[in-house]
């Protein structure tokens, strides 16, 4: 056994049926609605994972895959990605664990959401779709399982695009405080470390997301349909026991499992990334403070430029597209 608190699987049967009807319909609405720009769902298996996905762009071209955040989905790219995609990218952007339609092929397994996972999950999709090398790009856990692949596998990495710099984590130091105003941006962490936060999260996920949006991109006007989009995604039956066990373990607060240790001792020497990158900080991003990149500058051994996108919050990608493309564009000439 792991010893990782995913809550009673018992608790989680009780809701299963439910909350996956629910998920069906409202995932099915969300592809419709936004298949002329994503186009259709398809699925990847791969060891652990099965995967759903959206591809865009021509088969041949060089590849790029798009990787969201907490809490959001593949619609962070529904304007990025089709752009790319006309500029001759094959374009992939996929649901990460515990989102949307994304499974566990072993439900008796215990979710979780540590960085490793994310980046092995990465390079199991290429592997699976057969892709030798693409272009990494994301921002929050998208951004990360991109560094950790870029760190830890590059060369599977052309280039790399992450908003808000170098984010592997390093867990060793995770019971050093930030700045209180940081800290203050980062309550659902805390939360999540607790029995009421994980009921909070299981009844509530919608209403937390939308405050977390708002919070996380101050300047960014949403609406109800856009938002809804997205919150299909959070019905997954594994989003609540990710999720949890993500945050618990960044934090120290949770074990990873032991199919990952390999990798999280890699990870926890903070492997510089090597590959050609473009740094994104938004001038209004509410949970990271934007930057001249300076303080993360040594964890960039390779070419690396970094920009501050003025008027992007957190969302980076969704509410600043024409910004996160142009990094992409850039960084496929880096490493071309």
């Amino acid at each position: 056994m792991t010893g990782i608190d995913l809550a009673a699987v018992t608790r989680r049967d009780v809701v299963l049926a439910s909350a996956a009807a629910a998920f069906a319909g409202q995932a099915a609405t969300a592809s419709t609605l936004n298949e002329s720009s994503l186009g259709p769902l398809k699925r990847a298996p791969t060891a652990v994972l099965d995967i759903g996905y959206h591809e865009l762009g021509p088969r041949h071209g060089p590849a790029v895959l798009l990787l969201h955040g907490f809490p959001y989905d593949v619609h962070s790219y529904s304007k990025a990605a089709p752009m790319l995609a006309a500029r001759g990218f094959r374009v992939l952007v996929p649901y990460l664990r515990g989102h949307g339609p994304t499974r566990f092929r072993d439900a008796g397994v215990p979710h979780s959401g540590q960085q490793a996972a994310l980046g092995q999950d990465l390079v199991d999709l290429m592997d699976a779709l057969g892709i030798e090398h693409a272009v990494l790009a994301g921002y929050d856990w998208g951004g990360r399982a991109a560094c950790v692949v870029t760190a830890l596998w590059p060369d599977r990495c052309v280039g790399l695009v992450s908003v808000n710099n170098y984010l592997i984590q390093d867990i060793a130091r995770a019971h050093e405080p930030l700045p209180a105003s940081v800290e203050r941006g980062f309550w659902y962490q805390f939360y999540f470390l607790t029995g009421r936060g994980r009921a909070g999260l299981m009844a509530n996920r919608n209403e937390i997301a939308r405050i977390m949006w708002r919070e996380n991109s101050p300047q960014w006007r949403f609406d109800d349909e856009t938002f809804a989009l997205s919150a299909a995604a959070f019905e997954n039956p594994d989003y609540v026991d990710v999720v949890i066990h993500s945050y618990r373990h960044r934090l120290g607060a949770a074990p990873g499992l032991p199919e990952y240790a390999a990798l999280e001792a890699r990870l926890a020497l903070l492997p510089t990334i090597k590959r050609p990158s473009v740094t994104l900080d938004g001038t209004a991003d509410g949970v990271v403070p934007a930057t001249d990149g300076s303080a993360s500058a040594r964890f960039f051994s390779g070419p690396r430029v970094h920009r501050r996108v003025r008027g992007a919050g957190h969302n980076l990608p969704q509410e600043t597209p024409d910004a996160f493309v142009s990094a992409v564009v850039d960084v496929a000439r880096m490493g071309a």
